[in-house]
């Protein structure tokens, strides 16, 4: 590998992943709507808070957005010749990174869910299946889009450990990733963990409003 190849795959493709996954495609539509998505509903840029302040179409816009924001950087990944296994992982931290901490909004982001399904996606698409089915029982069964993605992403490891005795292959960074980011969307959603215990977590009730 060339020095210059070096540079682009190890310097400049990382730094490009990063700013792609803090696009705050969130903020953006809100502000095209004429409202600071920061400033209504639960405050957050995700697609839920869309949904609920600007309308359904929108929240839907920014879900895919905010999921290839994480897909396409990793998915690139794959065109690379001679990077190594935990290459794609990094790239995937990466993405979520720039969506929890953007550096365009003072490093102030959302919690990542749609981000890092889109990352694992490009990394292991069945075990995303697998999440995505408890998700979406979840949120029918009970409402909470916070407790839908909390049971999500820790199927995700199990799914992943549990697909490699199927006869899949899946290397051991990114099964690491997986566990990492189980433990981070825990930790991302622990306010509304203490809501869900004091049963005081709002029920998912979009707004209706722009649609």
């Amino acid at each position: 590998m060339s020095n210059s190849t070096m540079i682009l795959t190890y310097g400049v493709f990382p730094l490009a992943s990063y700013l792609i996954g803090a696009i705050p495609f969130g903020f953006l539509i809100g502000k095209c709507k004429g409202v600071d998505i920061r400033k209504e509903g639960s405050c957050n840029i995700g697609a839920t808070n869309v949904t609920r302040v600007v309308g359904k179409w929108w929240g839907k816009l920014c879900f895919l957005c905010d999921f290839l924001k994480g897909f396409l950087p990793v998915f690139a990944v794959s065109f690379l010749k001679d990077v190594p296994q935990w290459y794609g992982v990094l790239i995937a931290v990466l993405t979520v990174a720039g969506h929890i901490f953007p550096v365009y909004l003072k490093f102030k982001g959302g919690k990542g869910v749609s981000t890092a399904g889109g990352a694992v996606m490009a990394l292991s698409p069945l075990s995303v299946v697998c999440a995505a089915v408890v998700w979406v029982v979840t949120f029918l069964i009970g409402r909470y889009v916070s407790l839908a993605s909390i049971l999500a992403a820790v199927v995700l490891p199990f799914a992943a450990w549990g697909l490699t005795y199927a006869g899949f292959q899946l290397s051991l960074p990114v099964l690491i990733l997986l566990i990492f980011l189980a433990v981070l969307t825990v930790w991302r959603h622990r306010s509304n963990i203490q809501r869900l215990l004091n049963g005081t977590e709002n029920r998912f009730d979009r707004k209706k409003k722009g649609e």
